[in-house]
């Protein structure tokens, strides 16, 4: 009941966002690293995640990757998905975060960021809402806006997606007819 109660009271909040802003490792991914017998990253992406990043584009928002890691697997997934906002090997996420606000023209209230580590916590005060996934660590949890009910690299990005776009009066459509992948 309570969560319910949470996400009623962030709705308006929710409805004003035009930027978001991912974490990647613990919010697109679970977390883990694994290499291959050269050494190279491979990291896992919830395919349902970037359908959901893919509806928040269509209908309008501007999505980002903002991470400390590096590899290349984020920017290949980043790639995939049309995003042209590709920020890895961030060392101060809220100064990045900030220059990507000015560059594309948004303000603090405009802008959502979802992220599971103390790393990401310190965005809080150049954001209007911060969501935590399940799984995130304690003091991100806390902090947040809304802790989101699936865990990073396990849905917590679509279940956000479908949360904006039931807002926004788009999810009722998709869920009836489906989704088609167009350029517009």
């Amino acid at each position: 009941m309570m969560a319910r109660l949470r996400w009623w009271g962030l709705r308006r909040r929710l409805r004003s966002v035009e930027l978001l802003v991912l974490d990647v490792d613990g919010v697109l991914t679970d977390g883990g690293l694994w290499f291959d017998a050269e050494g190279q990253l491979i990291k896992r992406f919830d395919v349902r995640d970037g359908l959901g990043i893919r509806l928040l584009q269509q209908a309008g928002l501007e999505v980002a990757f903002l991470s400390g890691g590096q590899g290349g697997a984020t920017e290949v997934r980043a790639r995939q998905l049309g995003i042209t906002h590709c920020l890895v090997g961030i060392k101060d996420k809220p100064a990045a975060l900030t220059a990507l606000q000015n560059e594309l023209g948004f303000c603090a209230e405009q802008t959502a960021f979802v992220g599971d580590d103390l790393n990401d916590l310190a965005v809080r005060p150049v954001v209007g809402l911060l969501f935590a996934p399940a799984d995130a660590c304690r003091p991100v949890r806390r902090g947040a806006d809304a802790v989101l009910r699936h865990r990073g690299g396990h849905g917590a990005i679509r279940e956000l997606a479908e949360r904006i776009l039931q807002l926004r009066g788009r999810w009722s459509e998709l869920s009836l007819r489906g989704w088609r992948d167009r350029n517009d």
